[in-house]
């Protein structure tokens, strides 16, 4: 006789920047364990990789988790966490006045991502100067694991986030370039115009959830806000 198939629960969710409808099932044990085997290298790429694999796991869609802004890979994470291990996580923030930890739950159903407007263009057109314009898009999940590991991280992701480059009445689709010569691009811009476009990872949303306590050791009113996915865990 074969051994039985076990029902999963079904959920639903809205990815927040497309919009789009998706299904996705708690995590496994089998998922778990690649999950605790890349914590346990500590190392980023690894870690990224993992999650994208057990979102492609749990997520029924169109769009492919790599090809997903960092927000949204973190919030559909932190919503899948939520119904495979349980909706309380337990924290233990240092207090901003004397540093003694605390202890704080939250609840990660109620997380957030802020800074994304109902409508928000994802891709944004920058003007560097009167003939330099650029098409940019937020960081997504698979620019930092693709970037080049000799490369700097801030070049790197600047460069992956970069779409289209007009020059004059030229038109480079960077598509086909190499990541080396769109860095090469970059480290050819003014600090102005560099700054500008920059400021695509600064300004980008980002999965986030306000947290408050009292510290039991000074009495302090704690107010912080947790942003991104490291500070949840």
């Amino acid at each position: 006789m074969m051994l039985p198939k076990i029902a999963t629960p079904k959920y639903d969710m809205i990815v927040p920047s497309t919009g789009e409808k998706v299904t996705y099932r708690p995590y496994l044990i089998k998922e778990e364990k690649i999950l605790m085997i890349a914590l346990e290298s500590e190392d980023d790429a690894q870690i990224e990789q993992a999650i994208l694999d057990i979102l492609t796991a749990c997520f029924v869609m169109k769009t492919k988790p790599s090809e997903l802004t960092v927000f949204d890979v973190e919030y559909m994470f932190l919503m899948l966490r939520s119904v495979s291990v349980g909706e309380t996580v337990q924290l233990t923030p240092k207090c901003t006045k004397c540093e003694e930890p605390g202890e704080v739950s939250i609840d990660l159903s109620k997380v957030e991502v802020k800074g994304l407007k109902k409508g928000q263009e994802l891709n944004k057109q920058i003007k560097l100067s009167d003939d330099l314009t650029v098409d940019m898009h937020y960081p997504r999940v698979g620019d930092a694991i693709q970037a080049d590991t000799g490369t700097d991280t801030i070049l790197g992701t600047v460069a992956k986030c970069l779409d289209t480059i007009y020059y004059g009445e030229d038109t480079y689709n960077l598509v086909d370039s190499s990541e080396e010569e769109v860095v090469d691009f970059i480290e050819n811009l003014n600090t102005h115009q560099f700054q500008k476009i920059a400021e695509i990872l600064t300004e980008a949303p980002y999965v986030g959830k306000n947290l408050k306590w009292k510290c039991e050791e000074c009495g302090e009113q704690n107010d912080i806000e947790l942003k991104g996915l490291t500070d949840f865990f």
